[in-house]
C-alpha cells in the first residue's frame, strides 16, 4: 500500500501541494466533525443531570452549526484540490508523453502498438485522472481521521480501546490480503483496456479493407475478443473484491456489536459511566466509519496503480540523446562513414560510407526494400545507426539538439500526413512564425494555390484527419508548400512527385528548381530524368552502397543499368 500511494504522488509531479492540501483540508474536516460528538455530549450530559436550562442546548447548536458549516467548506476546497490535481497532473503528463513521442526512434513503433500508446493517453490515463488524487486522499486522509477520532478513545476507556484497534488490525489484514490479490489483476485489467482502443483503432483504419472484401461481422474477431477479455477481468476483479469486502464488513459489525455489547457490560458493572459508555459507542463508530472510507480508497488503489505501471511503461519510451548542442554549422557537408543498421535481427545496411557536399543534389535508387528511405531518415536521425556515424558540417548528428539538427531539414515524403487543421495551419506546421502572405507564396511555388482558393472557405478551410478529404495529389502539394516555406538549407525528397497530377508536374518541376537553388539535396526517385539531374546517384542494394555518375553507373553497376533500361522500355508504353 505504502509504494502504491507513493507511486500516485511521484506521478503527481508539481500537483504535489494541491494533494497535501487536500489532505491536510480532509484533516480539519475530522476536526469539524469531532466537534458534532462534543454536541452529543452536551445534550447527554444535560440530560443525563436532568438539567433543565437552555445552557446544553445552545452550546450543542453552536458546536452542530460551526461543524455543519466547518465541514462543507473543507469538503468543498478538499474536492476542489483533489479535482484540480487529478486533471493538471494527467495532463501535464500526457504532454510530457507528447513531447517523448517527438523524440522516440521511429523503430519502436514497430515493435510497439500505436493502439496501446493511444490506448494509455486516454482510457488509462482517465482512470489516473479521475481517481488517482481522490483515491490519495480517501487512504491517507482516512487513515490520519482515523487515528484522529482514535486518540479519544483511550481517554475515555483503554479497554475499550484495545478491542476498537484489534478491529482496526485484523480489518486492515485482509485489506492488505485483498491489495495482494490485486496487484497482479489490476494491471492485466488495464492492459486489456488498451488492446481494446488497439484493436478499435486498427477496425476503425482498415475498415475499407473489411467491407471491400464484405468481412462486416467477420474481421473483427480481435475485437471481440479483446472484448471479452476487458469484460472478464472486470468480473474477475469484481468477484475477488466481493468475497473480501463482505468479510471485511462482517468485521466492522462484529467489532461494532462488541463495543456497544462491552459498553453496556462495563456500566451494568458499575465499571464504566453512563455518559463514558454512550461517547464511546458514538465514537467507535466514527472510527469505524473512517475506515471504511479509506477501505473504499484502498479498494481503488490497485486499480490506479495498474494504471500508472501502464502509463510508466510508455512514459519508459527509447528517446534519442537529447542532450546535444544546439548547434549551427557554417557548411552542409553531409557524411556517412561505416554505418550499420538493422530492424531487429535483419541487416539493411552494412558499412556504408557516403559523402554529399554542400549544394548537391544526391539521387538515391535501388530495389524496394533496399535502404533507400532508411539511409535518408538515418541521417535526419530518425533511427540512432547500429555502428558508425553520421555527421553534418563535421559535426556528429547525435551532437546536435534534436530541435537544432531538424531545423536544418525539410523532409517530403511519398506518403504525406496532414493534420485536421486548416490548409494555412498544415502548410505553416514548420514555420509557425509565418505570415499568410508567406504562405499563399508557398502554395503558389507548390502549384496548390488555385485548388485552394476554389475551397468553400480557402485557407481556413478544415481538413480531414490525414487529409482525408483532399485527393493524393492536393496532399502532397501541401507537402511541398510546407517544406518551400520552412526553406531549411537541406532537403530529402522521398518520391515527392509520386502523386503529382501529370498537368501539374511542369510546374512543380520549377518549384523544386527555386526550393532546391542552392541547397543539399537528398532524392528518393524512380524518374530518370530527375536522377540524370542529380550530382550523384548512390545505388543502395544488398545492405551495400555505390556511388557515381549516371555514365559511371551505366558501366560499373548492373542493378543501376538494368534499372535505367527498365525506365526506358516503360516510357515507350502507350495505351
Amino acid at each position: 500500500m505504502i509504494e502504491a500511494l507513493r507511486k500516485i504522488i511521484m506521478f503527481s509531479g508539481s500537483e504535489k501541494k494541491n494533494i497535501y492540501k487536500s489532505i491536510f483540508v480532509s484533516f480539519l474536516r475530522a476536526c469539524f466533525s469531532m466537534l458534532r460528538i462534543g454536541a452529543i455530549y452536551y445534550i447527554i450530559v444535560g440530560l443525563i443531570n436532568d438539567d433543565t436550562s437552555t445552557t446544553p442546548a445552545w452550546i450543542a447548536f453552536v458546536l452542530m452549526i460551526v461543524s455543519i458549516l466547518g465541514t462543507a467548506t473543507t469538503r468543498n476546497i478538499s474536492l476542489l484540490q483533489q479535482t484540480h490535481a487529478g486533471f493538471y497532473m494527467s495532463a501535464n503528463k500526457r504532454m510530457d508523453i507528447a513531447e517523448k513521442l517527438k523524440r522516440v526512434p521511429m523503430g519502436f513503433f514497430n515493435d510497439n502498438s500505436v493502439g496501446e500508446i493511444t490506448g494509455v493517453s486516454t482510457t488509462v490515463m482517465s482512470t489516473v485522472e479521475n481517481l488517482g488524487a481522490t483515491v490519495l486522499v480517501l487512504v491517507l486522509g482516512g487513515l490520519i481521521n482515523t487515528v484522529v477520532f482514535f486518540l479519544l478513545i483511550p481517554f475515555l476507556d483503554p479497554r475499550i480501546a484495545m478491542v476498537v484497534l484489534a478491529g482496526i488490525a485484523i480489518y486492515l489484514i485482509f485489506t492488505s490480503i485483498m491489495e495482494h490479490k490485486t496487484r497482479t489483476m489490476a494491471p492485466q485489467r488495464e492492459r486489456s483496456k488498451t488492446m481494446i482502443v488497439s484493436e478499435v483503432l486498427e477496425n476503425l483504419q482498415g475498415m475499407s479493407v473489411v467491407k471491400s472484401f464484405n468481412l462486416s461481422g467477420k474481421g473483427d474477431a480481435r475485437l471481440r475478443k479483446a472484448i471479452d477479455e476487458y469484460r472478464d477481468k472486470n468480473m474477475a476483479l469484481e468477484k475477488m473484491f466481493i468475497p473480501i469486502s463482505s468479510v471485511q464488513n462482517i468485521i466492522l459489525g462484529i467489532f461494532k456489536m462488541s463495543i456497544i455489547f462491552l459498553s453496556v457490560y462495563f456500566y451494568l458493572q458499575g465499571t464504566m459511566e453512563l455518559i463514558t459508555a454512550l461517547m464511546l459507542v458514538i465514537v467507535a463508530y466514527q472510527v469505524f466509519a473512517e475506515i471504511e472510507q479509506t477501505d473504499s480508497g484502498l479498494s481503488m488503489l490497485r486499480v490506479v496503480t495498474g494504471s500508472l505501471d501502464q502509463v510508466e511503461k510508455v512514459d519508459a519510451m527509447p528517446q534519442l540523446d537529447t542532450e546535444g548542442e544546439d548547434y549551427k554549422p557554417s557548411t552542409l557537408d553531409i557524411n556517412v562513414e561505416n554505418v550499420s543498421f538493422s530492424y531487429g535481427g535483419k541487416e539493411i545496411l552494412h558499412d556504408v560510407s557516403l559523402n554529399i557536399p554542400t549544394g548537391t543534389m544526391t539521387a538515391f535508387v535501388g530495389p524496394s526494400g533496399a535502404g533507400k528511405t532508411t539511409l535518408a531518415l538515418l541521417i535526419s536521425r530518425f533511427w540512432d545507426v547500429n555502428s558508425g556515424s553520421i555527421s553534418i558540417g563535421g559535426k556528429d548528428i547525435r551532437e546536435y539538439t534534436l530541435d537544432a539538427l531538424m531545423s536544418q531539414m525539410s523532409i517530403v515524403f511519398q506518403n504525406v500526413y496532414l493534420f485536421e487543421d486548416t490548409i494555412e495551419n498544415n502548410i505553416r506546421f514548420g514555420c509557425p512564425e509565418a505570415s499568410r502572405a508567406d504562405v499563399v507564396r508557398a502554395a503558389k511555388m507548390a502549384c496548390c494555390h488555385s485548388f485552394i482558393e476554389s475551397l468553400p472557405f480557402g485557407y481556413d478551410t478544415v481538413i480531414g484527419e490525414g487529409g482525408a478529404t483532399l485527393s493524393g495529389g492536393e496532399k502532397q502539394r501541401i507537402s511541398i508548400a510546407r517544406a518551400i516555406l520552412k526553406d531549411a538549407p537541406i532537403i530529402i525528397l522521398d518520391e515527392a512527385t509520386a502523386n503529382v497530377d501529370p498537368e501539374n508536374e511542369d510546374k512543380l518541376k520549377a518549384a523544386f528548381e527555386a526550393l532546391m537553388r542552392n541547397k543539399t539535396v537528398i532524392m528518393i526517385a524512380h524518374r530518370l530524368e530527375t536522377i540524370r539531374n542529380a550530382n550523384q546517384i548512390a545505388v543502395i542494394e544488398g545492405g551495400g552502397i555505390e556511388v557515381g555518375t549516371h555514365e559511371h553507373l551505366m558501366k560499373s553497376n548492373a542493378t543501376y543499368s538494368k534499372f535505367v533500361h527498365m525506365r526506358e522500355q516503360a516510357a515507350t508504353w502507350s495505351v
